[in-house]
């Protein structure tokens, strides 16, 4: 589904302030994945949340791997411009939206080019299993998985663990459970939260 707004789910955007962001505070390049960005809204959220707990110089290092395979060969310019509809800022709350957001004459809200400058673009099928890099701190994909098979979708989620770095973290949405073949892959970080912390397999 392509459309979404900022800050949909305050509830994970939190446990990412308050787990994932000290972790990632102690690297000096920090990669993020967003599997199934859509139109930038969900990577954007999470590039102020990290942006208002790092502070500009730590925030100059942080890149946000957006992807999906995006039919409609949109969602590239629209993140690239990061000019939204009002509809889809009206969540944020009113300090950020001043702070990261400045309308323009279309009544749409353009994004600062700070926050943009730390979004990367990709179209990429997940279903090629084939990583977009490696050593991330975090990757978050939700609503895509709902879409595949049983087997794609532990295999894609095989896919995300080997790409975590050895304590990286792994987001999904609320409604979904890790499959069971993949669940002594994480370790759930809150139990009201799918917030998984990387755990590594012996082999």
């Amino acid at each position: 589904m392509a459309f979404t707004y900022f800050f949909r789910d305050m509830q994970t955007l939190d446990m990412i302030r308050q787990h994932v962001v000290p972790v990632l505070r102690t690297r000096r390049f920090i990669h993020i994945w967003d599997a199934g960005c859509a139109m930038g809204p969900e990577p954007y959220s999470i590039a102020i949340i990290l942006r208002e707990n790092m502070g500009n110089m730590m925030f100059r290092n942080v890149r946000i791997h957006a992807t999906d395979i995006d039919g409609s060969n949109l969602f590239e310019n629209i993140i690239k411009k990061g000019s939204y509809p009002e509809e889809q800022v009206k969540r944020i709350p009113g300090d950020i939206l001043n702070r990261y957001f400045k309308p323009d004459n279309s009544g749409n809200y353009i994004i600062s080019e700070e926050i943009r400058r730390a979004l990367i673009f990709k179209k990429h099928n997940l279903l090629s299993l084939e990583p977009v890099r490696d050593d991330f701190g975090l990757i978050v994909c939700k609503n895509v998985l709902l879409h595949f098979k049983q087997e794609e979708r532990i295999n894609v989620i095989k896919m995300f663990h080997s790409s975590l770095s050895t304590d990286g973290f792994f987001v999904t949405e609320q409604t979904q459970k890790l499959p069971e073949p993949v669940s002594n892959l994480f370790q759930q970080v809150q139990s009201n939260v799918q917030l998984f912390k990387k755990r590594s397999i012996e082999t």
